[in-house]
């Protein structure tokens, strides 16, 4: 749903290879948010100015300019890129980049896009590379990957949970090389295997679904989950509210399209 590393390698040098705690201080530092910062997500539009009361804004890594991600900054916001990590979409400007080898079968309900194979890292090295230089020049703060819980759904490829946690551990090390945050978008059974690596969750449907109380490990180690509902659930929304006060949630109910509709918990 949506918008609705392998593992680190050591780094060399010519003396030898750095510890694991030295290769970690080189990275540039990037944002470590806390639970409760407040959260907005507008999607479906391409606003050159977004009016949001939230702390952190999700907005969509190509339609969003330099100029709208600075002026957010200059409010004291934090910026979140969104790309689609695990679906090829083919109204991206970088659509050719993704080889039909690495193409699977169509998303339900979202025409124009197809699940990816994670599988295949060395060919989505490359424009995963590029989009996070992409988030990065434009001035976001951190990165949310969408749709990398292909494992449980039809892609046309056995795609394990275990190929999904390689996924993101590569997608972390990139962001965080480029001093980006990142964070793990539903996905909720890797959640253990990913704790420590992401800065925080995005969760859609949880309340509705009934597995908010799922993601409480990542507020035990201070980390956010920003915890979309959608309007067309027809959910008791202080019932919601509720809750994610109960769990430590940051709570957000919106329409399903994303647009600059939304609701805050009082």
């Amino acid at each position: 749903m949506r918008r609705h590393l392998g593992a680190f390698g050591l780094l060399l040098l010519v003396a030898g290879p750095l510890s694991a705690e030295t290769a970690a201080a080189s990275q540039p530092a990037h944002w470590a948010p806390q639970a409760g910062t407040s959260f907005s997500i507008i999607l479906s539009v391409a606003p050159s100015k977004v009016t949001t009361p939230a702390e952190a804004v999700d907005l969509d890594l190509f339609d969003i300019g330099a100029s709208t991600v600075a002026a957010l900054k200059k409010q004291g916001k934090h910026v979140i890129c969104y790309m689609s990590a695990g679906t090829w979409e083919n109204w991206r400007p970088d659509a050719a980049a993704f080889p039909p080898s690495v193409l699977g079968r169509p998303l339900d309900g979202w025409p124009g896009e197809r699940w990816l194979d994670i599988r295949q890292l060395s060919v989505l090295a490359a424009p995963m590379r590029a989009r996070l230089d992409l988030c990065k020049r434009k001035g976001f703060s951190a990165v949310d990957p969408d749709n990398v819980d292909g494992y449980g759904a039809r892609t046309g490829f056995p795609i394990t949970r275990a190929d999904a946690v390689t996924y993101l551990r590569f997608l972390a090390k990139e962001a965080h090389r480029r001093g980006l945050a990142i964070g793990l978008k539903n996905a909720t059974e890797i959640a253990p295997s990913l704790l420590a690596t992401v800065d925080f969750a995005v969760t859609e449907d949880c309340f509705k679904q009934g597995w908010c109380a799922v993601s409480k490990n990542f507020i035990a180690r201070n980390k956010p989950v920003f915890a979309i509902e959608y309007t067309d659930n027809h959910i008791s929304f202080p019932a919601f509210c509720a809750q994610a006060k109960k769990l430590g949630l940051s709570p957000l109910l919106k329409t399903r399209n994303l647009d600059t509709r939304e609701w805050r918990c009082p």
